[in-house]
């Protein structure tokens, strides 16, 4: 293995360098309570993981109509933004590095989660045809949304820059646009969701428009050192669909060399299965299209990303479920330990059981 290129050598990423090359990838949890305002349960959590290159936090809605979870976080209150704070300055202690993923989920939501109880909306009046929506009641069936007029998508490509300046006041070093597995961003990008004849819709380019507002209004306010986006181009996570993937997302993906962002961050295949998909294409095409860092998920076991890193194929490789119970992962990788297994039915919601009690490698 190369001594100057390998899965723990450090690495700079914008302003900032990261220790290693291990990421923990962003992980629902469900723990932030009904207002969705993170506590000293979750400082804890992130900060046993801190020893990761870099965390990118779970997913976190940038206003009330961008939520599609029950008890997720949201970044849109003060309330929300201290206990964010509580978090960063946990994780910070510890010597971690930390980027907060920006989140709305589009149609995959319900009227519960939603003000007011209205629609969720989309880019298409679209219903989902597969999953099912997370409420605090359990899981109930997706609704038909209503399709977004012209004039609400300002409105919202303006919640994205007001949660970047909230993540940054709560001590984030930076920001991940999340527009993969088939939330909002996602839905205008693919021709299956987006059947808009506006300027939102059509063409490649128009599709794109929403992403590319999206992006400068993202980066004005944290600069594209501290803006990262993360895409699923092959995945066809929340009934999501594209006709010409390689098109979209090699026009997605020159949006975001424009913009000089510091990573992008794919998740190669299916979110959460295979990572061949039939059909699919070459992925290092966009990674070859774009100058920032690449950072590559889904599937990645200790040897695959450290031929993955050695042979410059990704330059950070991320990682999902290993970390939910094996919050020291990075250091069980460096001693070859042997990973923990996770109880499942603690994944999603719950109190500290399965959250953060697991046991460091030392103490096991």
């Amino acid at each position: 293995m190369s001594t100057d290129r390998d899965l723990f050598t450090p690495v700079r990423m914008g302003g900032i360098e990261l220790a290693n090359r291990v990421v923990m990838a962003p992980l629902t949890r469900s723990r932030a309570g009904q207002a969705g305002i993170p506590g000293p349960m979750n400082a804890e959590y992130y900060r046993q993981r801190a020893a990761a290159g870099l965390i990118v936090a779970e997913a976190t809605q940038i206003s009330q109509q961008g939520q599609g979870y029950a008890f997720t976080p949201g970044i849109y209150t003060e309330a929300q933004v201290a206990g964010w704070r509580l978090v960063t300055g946990a994780v910070h202690a510890e010597g971690g590095r930390m980027f907060l993923q920006l989140w709305h989920v589009g149609r995959i939501s319900h009227p519960s989660l939603q003000p007011g109880g209205g629609l969720p909306v989309a880019p298409s009046a679209i219903r989902p045809e597969q999953g099912q929506a997370f409420t605090a009641t359990g899981f109930q069936p997706f609704v038909e949304p209503r399709a977004l007029r012209a004039d609400e998508i300002p409105g919202i490509v303006q919640d994205y820059a007001q949660a970047t300046r909230n993540a940054l006041t709560a001590g984030f070093d930076g920001v991940e646009i999340h527009a993969a597995n088939g939330y909002l961003i996602d839905q205008f990008l693919r021709s299956g969701t987006n059947h808009r004849t506006d300027q939102y819709g059509g063409s490649i380019e128009n599709r794109c428009r929403f992403l590319a507002e999206v992006v400068a209004a993202v980066v004005a306010v944290a600069g594209p050192e501290r803006t990262g986006i993360r895409f699923s181009p092959l995945s066809p996570a929340n009934d999501i669909a594209d006709a010409d993937p390689e098109a979209t997302f090699g026009h997605a993906v020159a949006i975001v060399e424009r913009h000089k962002l510091v990573y992008v961050h794919c998740i190669e295949g299916a979110t959460g299965g295979p990572r061949e998909i039939a059909g699919g294409f070459d992925l290092q095409k966009l990674r070859h299209a774009f100058s920032g860092l690449y950072m590559a998920n889904n599937g990645y076991d200790q040897a695959l990303a450290e031929a993955a890193v050695r042979h410059g194929r990704v330059d950070l490789v991320a990682f999902g479920r290993p970390f939910i119970a094996n919050p020291d992962l990075v250091a069980r990788m460096r001693r070859g330990a042997p990973l923990a297994e996770g109880d499942q039915s603690t994944w999603y919601g719950g109190d500290e059981h399965g959250y953060t009690d697991y046991a460091a490698f030392e103490a096991a």
